[in-house]
């Protein structure tokens, strides 16, 4: 990234990008203290790393716009090892899980996005909308009619007030007016400090208590190791959703390095591991948050409100943040996917639902990425393997076995069922000029297929073996293939 790209992804619209901060800021306080309970902390430590992340991958991450904190999945991961070893164990996976993404992003592991399919994409996109949305569905049980009539003010101002004006994001307006009505008018709602005690100074830095042995790496390593990923996943997802909405290209070596070293600093104030945040992030770019101030606002005006404002962000009714919450969770759905199952080649479709099912099963996003992934590999292999053609010449005595498409584990049994090795031919000629060799499984299939034929006391000849197949091919099995 040049430096006048970088200085341009500061000022190109600052009071936008505040404006639209400021609403990803209140978008992250209901989350972030849930999330707090997942991984068995205190909302302090939630929200003091989400303020630390921001500010910090504002300056250091490849990704304007984009909105982190300490989200849900790195929560799950985290939670057991809580659970089994208290925070201080937490906070030292937190500090070697930011060490390992930087040099995921030095080595440039983070290539591996490309083996993530559209249709994984889709999938990851909706169930994180269902999951946003069936979050506020506790909210919205066992309370009064004032609570969802709320709600409704809060959604009218929302998808109203920019058909009049769009000088301050609507969700702004929404909390503003909400909390003045909750406060002007006492009735029974929830606030946000019902969620749990705010905190009210300033995060400090420190160090994690506990023994640094052999013994105490064994427990941690593991859960850095997963959170190092699943952090790196969901904010390489977010930022390629961000990519499809803004038409632009993030820098993902960068995003790596700089969410590695938020999460660093993260941990030497007293924080959980965090990444990106894709609700937050598309409510972020719906107002028009696209640099890096918005980012840096959402971490900087959560602390004001923390230490200056705490008492009113306290009062502010939980129907404002349920409203832009269930705004946010439409607008990141993506509507068009439902059409698209009809048109769409069936195991596309099949691979987009099977990882929404398994997102909104297991509350992992990690996961069904995974397992997305894993079927559009398999779907792939099985459709490639349908491509392998085989046909079959006779001449005399010599017969002439073709083999176009592409061979590899998947079809290289395909290529051996084709050759008839009860023939009365005297001479073999396996042409695979056409043919692509991709792995040793394929080749281990052809020197079978030829040791076979030499058993039956046939000539064998291999033609058209590409010179740049090499070195997948042993010298052993050079001299087999290629010497004939």
């Amino acid at each position: 990234m040049t430096p006048a790209l970088y200085r341009h992804q500061w000022v190109q619209n600052p009071l936008r990008d505040v404006l639209a901060g400021m609403v990803g800021t209140f978008a992250l306080i209901p989350e972030v203290i849930a999330f707090s309970y997942i991984a068995g902390v205190a909302p302090a430590v939630s929200l003091f790393a989400s303020f630390v992340i921001s500010v910090s991958i504002a300056i250091f991450g490849g990704r304007p716009g984009m909105i982190s904190g300490a989200a849900g999945s790195v929560a799950l991961v985290a939670a057991p090892l809580v659970h089994a070893h208290g925070v201080q164990y937490m906070l030292l996976a937190t500090l070697m899980a930011g060490a390992l993404q930087v040099l995921f992003g030095v080595l440039r592991l983070q290539a591996v996005m490309r083996f993530v399919s559209a249709e994984v994409r889709t999938g990851f996109v909706n169930a994180l909308a269902i999951m946003i949305f069936a979050a506020q569905v506790p909210q919205m049980l066992g309370v009064t009619w004032h609570t969802y009539a709320l709600i409704a003010l809060g959604l009218a101002i929302i998808y109203l007030l920019p058909k009049l004006s769009e000088a301050i994001p609507s969700p702004l307006v929404c909390i503003i007016l909400l909390t003045g009505i909750a406060m002007a008018v006492p009735m029974p709602i929830h606030t946000v400090a019902d969620l749990g005690a705010l905190p009210t100074g300033l995060p400090q830095l420190t160090i994690p208590h506990v023994p640094l042995t052999l013994s105490t790496l064994s427990v941690v390593l593991p859960y850095a190791v997963a959170m190092a990923a699943v952090g790196l996943l969901e904010s390489m997802m977010t930022a390629s959703v961000v990519d499809d909405l803004t038409d632009t290209h993030g820098n993902q070596k960068m995003e790596c390095t700089g969410l590695g070293i938020s999460n660093i600093l993260v941990g030497a104030f007293g924080g959980i591991a965090g990444c990106g945040m894709i609700g937050q992030t598309v409510g972020n770019l719906r107002y028009g948050g696209r640099g890096r101030i918005s980012t840096f606002t959402a971490g900087a005006f959560l602390l004001l409100l923390m230490v200056a404002l705490h008492r009113w962000v306290g009062q502010v009714p939980m129907a404002a943040l349920v409203a832009i919450m269930i705004m946010v969770s439409v607008s990141t759905f993506s509507w068009s996917s439902i059409q698209d199952l009809a048109r769409h080649p069936k195991l596309s479709s099949l691979t987009m639902l099977v990882t929404v099912a398994v997102v909104v099963a297991t509350h992992d996003l990690a996961a069904g990425v995974a397992v997305g992934v894993l079927l559009s590999g398999v779907f792939f292999a099985w459709q490639a393997a349908r491509l392998l053609t085989v046909s079959q010449t006779r001449s005399g005595d010599v017969e002439t076995y073709t083999a176009a498409g592409q061979v590899f584990f998947a079809s290289a049994d395909a290529l051996g069922e084709a050759i008839n090795y009860q023939t009365d031919a005297r001479t073999i000629i396996i042409d695979v000029s056409r043919a692509r060799f991709w792995d040793i499984t394929s080749v281990q299939s052809l020197e079978k297929i030829i040791g076979k034929l030499r058993n039956h006391d046939k000539t064998v000849e291999v033609r058209g073996l590409q010179p740049e197949q090499h070195e997948i091919i042993s010298a052993q099995s050079q001299e087999n293939l290629l010497s004939m």
